[in-house]
């Protein structure tokens, strides 16, 4: 019993968290959740008739045999039955296609993500730039813009809506809804290299006043460092050379070739959800990209910088929030 309960549990708990098809949090997960529920529950019911009517073909004696095999059987339940259900199903499935494409009516949030090896980075209106972390308002319909700067990517945020590809030079559009508040997680669901299984991203969902205030502190310059091992930081992010790839907002360095470092301290996660953001994990990040996360762009800085040194520059960054 205790091991039929520890499955039955193990079970129930793919059907709901931050990262789970089965527990919508908007409209269109809703409409992707009664389909799968419906496919699941005919294909199981289907699959239960003809386990039977194999059972009956070995084993029930041939009177039995010989009732379910006439021609009209054969037609009803081998050409009838499947054409019905199947254009049933066609045309259910074509109508929840269109309901997920469609907005309520009012001007959507739009945001566009780009694809990265292994990253993402999200645009939003009046020029904020973010990464790895994709912040919505609650209630409020999103239209995501989804391109790639390198190989083929794939969105998906199971709690909100399914897969679509991000692919070089075109721009596929992503339209969904939360409708709670909370952390949810997105991921990669195309293979797109070496370190493909750590490329996700967090999804906040606010408050939309709280939104609004996220939003504007965006496009804000950074805080002033706070106290001297801050300045510290400050100027070994100037003179390792990290403002060549990343851009921090309200400075000199603005490079494009990796994340947006503006606002990082207030940020959930690191390395596109590899490690939980704080002093501690940024410093060894800096210390050990090529440990952590083999593959990425991001040459490691162990040898270059000292202990203390990466400790100043996890501290400033820590404070951009």
């Amino acid at each position: 019993m205790r091991r039929g309960g520890f499955a039955l549990a193990l079970a129930l708990a793919g059907c709901g968290g931050p990262q789970s098809a089965l527990d919508p949090w908007g409209p269109q997960a809703e409409r992707i959740s009664e389909l799968s529920i419906l496919l699941f529950t005919g294909g199981g019911l289907i699959l239960t008739l003809v386990v039977a009517l194999t059972a009956l073909a070995v084993w029930a004696p041939p009177t039995w045999r010989r009732r379910v095999g006439t021609l009209r059987f054969v037609i009803g339940g081998g050409i009838v039955f499947p054409a019905v259900t199947l254009a049933t199903l066609l045309v259910y499935t074509l109508g929840t296609s269109r309901a997920l494409a469609l907005l309520s009516g009012e001007v959507p949030l739009r945001v566009e993500i780009v694809g990265r090896q292994y990253w993402w980075e999200m645009r939003y209106p009046d020029g904020a730039v973010t990464a790895n972390e994709l912040r919505i308002p609650r209630g409020r319909d999103v239209e995501l813009t989804l391109t790639s700067g390198d190989v083929i990517h794939s969105v998906w945020i199971p709690n909100l809506h399914g897969k679509l590809d991000m692919i070089p030079g075109r721009a596929n559009v992503l339209r969904l809804r939360a409708d709670r508040a909370g952390v949810l997680r997105g991921q990669c669901a195309e293979y797109c290299g070496r370190q493909h299984a750590l490329m996700a991203f967090a999804v906040v969902v606010q408050e939309p006043s709280e939104f609004a205030e996220w939003l504007a502190r965006q496009a804000e310059p950074i805080p002033a460092p706070a106290n001297a091992m801050e300045e510290a930081g400050m100027r070994i992010f100037g003179e390792a050379g990290c403002g060549a790839c990343h851009a921090v907002r309200g400075t000199p360095w603005q490079g494009r070739i990796a994340p947006d470092l503006s606002r990082v301290g207030s940020r959930l996660t690191l390395a596109a959800g590899a490690l939980p953001n704080n002093i501690g994990t940024l410093a060894g990040w800096i210390a050990a990209t090529q440990d952590i996360k083999p593959g990425n762009a991001m040459p490691a800085y162990a040898h270059s910088l000292s202990g203390e040194e990466m400790l100043a520059l996890a501290t400033w960054l820590n404070g951009l929030r």
